[in-house]
């Protein structure tokens, strides 16, 4: 099981292999679905209208982002 703290501002960090797993990012909208006592978190959709830029993902690697960080 992953875990993470919640800080006194009601605030956690998404662990790593959550953010991998659901492939989140800077800037990524998080969704979240109450489902009885859980809670399923998710990626939440993004429209081409809003990322025209986000179907594109043959150069959307960590290494790719640093690499063209400054540009």
């Amino acid at each position: 099981m992953i875990t993470s703290r919640l800080t006194s501002k009601a605030q956690t960090t998404i662990p790593q292999p959550v953010r991998n797993a659901l492939r989140l990012r800077e800037g990524d909208e998080i969704a979240y679905a109450i489902e009885g006592d859980r809670v399923v978190i998710s990626k939440a959709p993004t429209t081409v209208k809003e990322d025209p830029f986000g179907t594109f993902t043959e150069w959307d690697s960590e290494a790719d982002r640093r690499a063209y960080a400054d540009l």
